[in-house]
């Protein structure tokens, strides 16, 4: 298989009668979401859409984001999923521009945002709404249902290394930037985790990430499909009742989360609940995966003792199509990060670009045929992020071992991950800075009791000015979305600074409470 949505085609040809996604009370077979895929591409093609055109997808996990994606995929379009927790137009705004998107399927909840970021994007003509009938839609608005047209969608020229998915993410400066991923990015990136893993058709895996993010579209929807089995959907991580329900009901094998994931878990699996989820919700599991963030060992050892499941820890970024390494049941190694997949090399550079010795700290850098075709529209950073030799730079920094184990040591870049999902401190000391009695400010990440972070801000105000806590939260309140705020601000007289006065902000991290 070249293309994305001929996982589909296979899985519907071999079985169309199984069931490929469930949700909730829902079920779609193969041969429904194959015909699914093809009315929806003929109803874009319909509407304008054409090989190349890119289309936004700002829609909680559901039947219908897989619909769009690989019916966008069948047209030789691109499809551009977006953060659904990014609600300020502007920053909406600039995405939506930056890719020139000319339409986006989205559902009521992420409407006001939407309809203030469609304002401000020219090219955008169309809005396809899922939970809407035609009747709720407004103006440049259509029911996504509606979009579904008869008959086949115009056959196209195209090559596995087109461009086939747009993710944003941001760089040191916290300025989003468009990750071109193709065909062949993704799938060979499905294929090696699917090897390694062991996993078969006999496997159901739960979508509890977000689709937007690659560890869930490559690591649950696409070995899915590629597998032929039973997606089992959560449209949402809170509350946690209703996906552990169908968990049981379905039998899930292969479970994914983020560490806060897995330390809340590890947390609950006490007295009763433990033998609830042990012996009826992760009865049948028989491996969980855990990334897009450090792991802290203690919640991994206390979610394996507690819940009896081998938790293991890859490593990955969006610029690789997800996995890079992984820890296998077989091959893993405490505080490691495993081996690298099939089909991907690793080494560690010092500054000038050099490989290191065994053990000697660096900075990891990726060979494979996952990793991106570059940043869309950013030839400079698409240079930048490349080595002269042609490996991919991750920014984070690692070892090595003698028997090829990763191990991550710190992140070059000053990331914070909250819930598994990126969040700048360039970005949001810019905008503190924009209070009138701030002088100063530098932003932290702090770990929590369950192995996510929060977000700590330090602010030196400006001589004679009087802001204390409860307005500057009020200030971020109103300019953040509500994962990217600080839980807590201190009020310092001066931050620490190095020679070239650069914030040092290991010490920040180093200070006592």
């Amino acid at each position: 298989m070249r293309y994305l949505h001929e996982l589909v085609d296979h899985a519907a040809a071999k079985d169309g009668a199984r069931a490929a996604l469930v949700l909730e009370r829902e079920t779609v077979t193969y041969a429904e979401l194959r015909a699914a895929l093809l009315e929806t591409a003929a109803g874009f093609s319909s509407r304008g859409v054409r090989a190349g055109d890119r289309v936004a997808l700002v829609h909680r996990n559901s039947p219908h984001f897989i619909v769009a994606y690989l019916a966008l995929s069948r047209l030789g379009a691109v499809a551009v999923p977006i953060n659904f927790m990014i609600t300020k137009p502007d920053e909406l705004a600039y995405m939506l521009n930056d890719c020139r998107v000319v339409g986006a399927v989205s559902q009521r909840e992420f409407l006001k945002s939407l309809r203030a970021a469609a304002l401000k994007t020219p090219s955008l003509k169309t809005i396809w709404v899922s939970d809407f009938s035609s009747e709720e839609c407004g103006p440049n608005e259509e029911s996504f249902a509606h979009l579904r047209t008869q008959g086949e969608p115009p056959a196209i020229s195209r090559h596995e290394d087109d461009t086939v998915a747009i993710l944003y993410t941001s760089g040191t400066t916290g300025s989003p930037k468009g990750v071109m991923l193709t065909h062949r990015n993704l799938l060979s990136n499905c294929e090696s985790a699917i090897a390694r893993l062991g996993l078969s058709e006999k496997d159901v895996p739960l979508c509890l990430l977000p689709m937007f993010h690659a560890f869930a579209w490559v690591g649950n929807v696409l070995i899915a499909l590629r597998l032929g089995t039973k997606l089992v959907i959560a449209p949402a991580v809170i509350p946690a009742a209703p996906w552990l329900k169908q968990m049981a009901r379905h039998g899930v094998t292969f479970f994914s989360a983020v560490p806060q994931i897995y330390g809340v878990l590890a947390k609950e699996a006490a007295g009763l609940k433990r033998i609830l989820l042990r012996h009826w919700y992760f009865r049948k599991v028989r491996g969980a995966v855990s990334g897009a963030a450090p792991l802290n060992p203690a919640i991994q050892k206390a979610f394996e003792e507690n819940l009896k499941v081998p938790l293991l820890e890859g490593y990955g970024l969006t610029e690789v199509s997800l996995l890079a390494t992984i820890n296998t049941f077989e091959q893993r190694k405490s505080g490691s990060v495993g081996l690298p997949i099939g089909g991907v090399r690793v080494k560690i550079v010092d500054e000038r670009e050099r490989e290191v010795s065994i053990g000697e700290e660096g900075e990891i850098c990726v060979m494979s045929s996952g990793v991106m075709k570059g940043y869309h529209d950013c030839p400079q950073a698409t240079r930048e992020a490349f080595t002269a030799d042609g490996w991919f730079k991750s920014g984070d920094i690692g070892t090595l071992d003698d028997e090829g184990f990763l191990y991550l040591r710190d992140r070059k870049k000053d990331m914070i991950i909250i819930k598994g999902l990126k969040v700048f401190p360039a970005q949001l000391e810019a905008a503190l800075l924009e209070h009138p009695a701030v002088q100063e400010a530098a932003i932290i990440g702090v770990p929590d009791e369950v192995g996510d972070e929060k977000i700590k801000a330090f602010v030196v105000l400006r001589s004679g000015a009087t802001a204390d806590k409860a307005a500057l939260k009020t200030f971020c309140r109103e300019r953040f979305d509500s994962y990217k705020r600080p839980r807590d601000i201190e009020i310092v007289d001066s931050l620490p600074k190095n020679a070239l006065q650069k914030v040092l902000k290991r010490a920040l991290r180093e200070r006592k409470p």
